[in-house]
C-alpha cells in the first residue's frame, strides 16, 4: 500500500470515527442499561451501536481486509487475519463511561505485518480527537482546530507517569517505577494514556495487567507516529495478530 494510499485511509477514517462518537454520545446521554459480556466485562448499547456503524464503513475503505473488533470477537466472530487488517474498539473504557467521567474513546487502527501503521482514537465526551500515520506524524483535533503532536523528551524534574484508572495494580506499579526519577502520577482511563504520551502531557505508561490488542493499537499508531514506542517488557516491539489477540505487559513511552 502506498504512502499516499495510507494518508488518505486515515482522513477517511476520522468522519467514520466521529459519526461512531456521536452515536456512543447519544447513548450516554440517556439512562442506557448495563449488561455482562462471559469474560464478566460490561457492554452497552453504545458499544453495540457504534461497532454496527464501523464495521461496514471500514469494509468499504478496503473490502475484503479482516477487521478484529471486539463486541464481534465476544459474539464468536474471529476473523482469520493475514498481513493487514484492522483493529476495533468501539467504546474502550466502558467502565469510565459506566461512570460518566468522560475518559472512554473509540478506536480504530490499521495493522501491516503485525504493526499498527495508521489508527485514530476519539474521546467524544472531551472533544479530543487523536491520529497518526507512522512515518507522517500524528496531530490532534479539538475545539475545531487541527495541531501537530509529538512526543517530548524527559523533563528535568523527572517522569508523568500514566496509569489505569480501572484496571491499576499498585503494588505492581511502585515495583517497575522503583529507582526512576517520577515527578507526577496521573491516573486516566481507556487508551487515552497512550495519547498522552503522544501529545507531551505524559512520558511514561506502564501496563501490568491484562490488555487486548484492540485495547491499545489505535493509541500506539497514534503514539508510533509521535515519536514514541510501546514495547514489552523485555525490550521487544510489541507486535499484533497474536493467538487469541491478548497483548503481555508492556511498557509505552516518549522519545527517548
Amino acid at each position: 500500500m502506498t504512502t499516499q494510499h495510507h494518508a488518505d485511509l486515515l482522513e477517511d477514517l476520522l468522519p467514520i470515527i466521529r459519526a461512531a462518537g456521536d452515536v456512543v454520545m447519544a447513548v450516554y446521554r440517556t439512562d442506557f442499561a448495563v449488561r455482562g459480556k462471559d469474560d464478566a466485562s460490561p457492554v452497552t448499547e453504545a458499544d453495540e451501536r457504534a461497532e454496527a456503524l464501523i464495521l461496514p464503513a471500514l469494509e468499504a475503505l478496503l473490502p475484503g481486509t479482516p477487521i478484529v473488533a471486539e463486541e464481534a470477537v465476544a459474539a464468536g466472530a474471529l476473523p482469520e487475519v493475514g498481513e493487514r487488517f484492522w483493529l476495533v474498539d468501539p467504546l474502550d473504557g466502558t467502565k469510565e463511561f459506566i461512570s460518566r467521567n468522560g475518559e472512554f474513546t473509540v478506536n480504530i487502527a490499521l495493522i501491516e505485518h503485525g504493526t499498527p501503521v495508521l489508527g485514530a482514537v476519539l474521546a467524544p465526551a472531551l472533544d479530543r480527537l487523536f491520529a497518526g500515520r507512522v512515518g507522517a506524524g500524528a496531530f490532534v483535533e479539538e475545539s475545531g482546530e487541527r495541531r501537530p503532536i509529538a512526543c517530548r523528551g524527559v523533563p528535568a524534574d523527572g517522569l508523568t507517569v500514566v496509569a489505569s484508572r480501572s484496571h491499576g495494580d499498585a503494588a505492581a506499579l511502585e515495583a517497575f517505577l522503583g529507582g526512576r526519577k517520577v515527578a507526577a502520577l496521573k491516573n486516566a482511563g481507556s487508551s487515552l494514556k497512550l495519547c498522552l504520551i503522544a501529545c507531551a502531557e505524559a512520558d511514561l505508561y506502564p501496563r501490568l495487567g491484562r490488555t487486548m490488542e484492540w485495547d491499545i493499537a489505535a493509541g500506539h499508531a497514534v503514539l508510533a507516529a509521535a515519536g514514541g514506542r510501546v514495547e514489552t517488557l523485555s525490550g521487544e516491539p510489541l507486535r499484533y495478530g497474536k493467538p487469541g489477540f491478548d497483548n503481555p505487559h508492556f511498557v509505552a513511552c516518549g522519545a527517548a
